[in-house]
């Protein structure tokens, strides 16, 4: 990175080194053999993508224990210091690490195992794509229409 780039500029400069790192790792998914029969993969890995940027909070390409947190709980789904261990271990298939890296967050998303992590993720996109509920005032009722 130039030492002359301040602030946002810097910023700016390492999401895209991020990205671009990301987007390298979305290839090798899409040329390998065991992912091809995988429908909308490239559709599939760039939300995955963009989900996993969302939650990297240390901009340090890994999921850690704070961002997990935050993202179960923006969710709706608080979790306990253990249980999130216990997620980041089922996840990294029991690697010393407590963050979840690129790889392990797509091969988890991509993979036939359930872990938690994933039905959480699933859910939440299910429930985003679902009708909403009308907003607004209730419609206005006379006598003749209650029960």
């Amino acid at each position: 990175m130039p030492s002359n780039v301040q602030g946002g500029k810097a910023f700016g400069l390492l999401k895209e080194q991020q990205r671009s790192k990301l987007e390298e790792i979305n290839k090798e998914y899409l040329e390998d053999q065991k992912y091809r029969d995988e429908e909308d993969l490239p559709e599939k890995l760039e939300g995955l993508k963009n989900k996993y940027s969302e939650f990297d909070l240390n901009d340090q390409g890994e999921i850690d224990m704070m961002g997990l947190t935050r993202m179960m709980e923006k969710l709706g789904v608080p979790k306990t210091h253990l249980e999130l261990k216990k997620m980041i271990v089922e996840v990294t298939g029991g690697s010393s690490s407590n963050t979840i890296d690129y790889r392990d967050f797509v091969k988890m998303m991509l993979g036939k195992r359930s872990a938690v992590l994933k039905l959480v993720l699933v859910f939440e996109d299910k429930a985003n794509g679902a009708a909403c509920k009308p907003g607004g005032p209730p419609p206005k009722r006379d006598i003749s229409s209650l029960p």
